[in-house]
Parts: structure tokens; sequence; C-alpha cells
């Protein structure tokens, strides 16, 4: 599997793997992550491909597997101000992933983003819904900790907030995929 910067040319494969994140999280006790809000829109998509934070993982064919939105730098997501029941470990700079899918063709594919995401910096940040315990599983794998809870906008839900980090300081260089 690769990574890279998706394109607009992505856009509607982008949409189905949404589309089967969402029907598979609803089969997964988890149907009000994405389900009811439909989300993420086409614009938000659009928009994380124009401001080049929008990532695809590539099956070792070239087909585009998966999908998922990346930044990183110094308090770069305003909802991660605010944590309750508990506290960030690390106050250094860090990545966020968010709106991570795949299209369940192969396995693998949330790991393999998600451990791309933490060699571009070593220090990540991540929320899921309460009822996601597919990516919870996955977080503590990978070896996150459960920091906190945390607040979006998108709908009322808390977020259960996650965190990994090597410490000491991170590249603010986001452009890295092949």
């Amino acid at each position: 599997m690769e990574i890279r910067h998706s394109t607009e040319k992505d856009l509607d494969r982008m949409t189905e793997i949404y589309r089967c994140a969402r029907q598979f999280m609803a089969e997964h006790g988890n149907p009000n992550q994405w389900g009811p809000t439909n989300w993420p829109p086409r614009e938000r998509l659009e928009n994380d491909i124009r401001s080049g934070h929008s990532y695809v993982c590539l099956n070792d064919s070239g087909r585009v597997i998966g999908t998922f939105y990346f930044i990183q730098g110094k308090d770069i997501e305003p909802t991660y101000r605010d944590i309750t029941d508990g506290g960030w470990l690390d106050d250094s700079a860090y990545g966020v992933v968010h709106r991570l899918a795949g299209d369940s063709s192969e396995r693998g594919i949330g790991a393999f983003c998600i451990n791309w995401a933490f060699e571009q910096c070593g220090h990540i940040r991540i929320d899921t819904h309460g009822d996601n315990v597919v990516m919870q599983n996955l977080l503590k794998k990978l070896g996150f900790t459960h920091c906190g809870t945390v607040h979006v906008e998108e709908d009322d839900y808390p977020r259960l907030a996650f965190e990994k980090s090597r410490g000491g300081e991170i590249s603010v260089d986001s452009r890295r995929a092949k």
C-alpha cells in the first residue's frame, strides 16, 4: 500500500468509500457517527483536496481503497483545545487524522493510514465516536492512549480523544506524501 495526496479525479471514488464506511459503521453498532448527516459532504472533500490535506491509500495494484484527512502543526484542531474527563499527554505540535475510511477490500487499511501519519510527525491526536468500537480497538492496538472527551461541530455526540507521541519536536510540513 502507499499514500498520496487526493486529487479532484479521486472525488467519486472517495465518495463511494465514505458510503461503504457509513454502511460498515451502521452494521457494526455505529449508525450515528456519519450516517444521519451523510458525512462528509462532497464540498468538505473538495475543500480538503484544495487545502492539500486530503490523502488516499492505494493498494499494490494502484486502486484507491482508503481516504483520510491529515494536518499537522501547533494547536491546529480547535475542538481539541477543550478536553474533558482527562487531558492530553504531550503539548507539542501534533498531527490530526480525520475522516479515515476504507472500502473493506483489504485488511489493514486503517492501520496503514494511521501509521503513515504517525511516521510523518511522531505525534498524533485522533477522536472517534463512542459507538465506534472498531476504531477504538484499532487505536488501542496501535498504541494510542485514551485521553478524554472532545466535542465536534458536526453533531452533538461526544468523541473519545486518543493520542500517541514519541515526544520531541515534529516537522510542520505535511506535504511529504509520495
